[in-house]
């Protein structure tokens, strides 16, 4: 089975669900985001994002569950983009990118976003609010997966590609993410 499979992960605020969201439509893929079912998580607990990250630290159900769809969805999906801190390291055949962003300008889309459109899973009063709650999330994350898989799930030595999307919109990054994928198919 030929395996057309994109795992897009990143910083906090980067554009990973976006950018996966237009690559996958781009290539009439299926889409995933991790994001989504651990905001759903967070959800059906009762918690933020953040406090289910730091529920995570304890309680490795949570991210097992997690990681357990990802492998089922490597093993069954054929043509699939995906959103995901960690999809890259239990999908080994993908194409894997990596967006990157400063801790400040996440944290402005996240609040302007939040302000925006709201997210139950998410509530910022302010900016540095948003930013404490990235610097915790980030650590969280490290912490979890390298205690779980010893790895850094932001290495740039993990990716096939690596874009700063505080230096490229939308509009370029999809655009270099598709013209990567479409030079390694090749």
């Amino acid at each position: 089975m030929t395996r057309e499979i994109i795992t897009i992960a990143g910083s906090l605020g980067s554009g990973k669900s976006s950018t996966a969201k237009a690559v996958a439509l781009a290539l009439s893929y299926r889409h995933f985001s991790s994001g989504d079912l651990f905001r759903q998580i967070a959800a059906e607990r009762g918690e933020s994002i953040e406090a289910i990250n730091l529920s995570a630290e304890v309680q490795k159900d949570i991210d097992y569950r997690v990681d357990e769809l990802l492998q089922e969805m490597y093993h069954n999906d054929t043509k699939l983009v995906i959103d995901s801190r960690m999809a890259w390291h239990w999908m080994p055949e993908s194409f894997k990118v990596f967006l990157s962003l400063d801790a400040d300008t996440a944290a402005h889309r996240i609040f302007d976003h939040v302000q925006k459109e709201g997210r139950v899973s998410e509530n910022a009063t302010s900016v540095d609010d948003v930013r404490a709650s990235i610097e915790r999330r980030f650590a969280s994350e490290q912490k979890r997966y390298f205690s779980l898989y010893g790895v850094n799930a932001t290495d740039p030595a993990n990716f096939d590609l690596v874009i700063n999307t505080k230096e490229n919109d939308l509009k370029t990054v999809i655009a270099m993410v598709l013209s990567a994928y479409d030079a390694k198919r090749q």
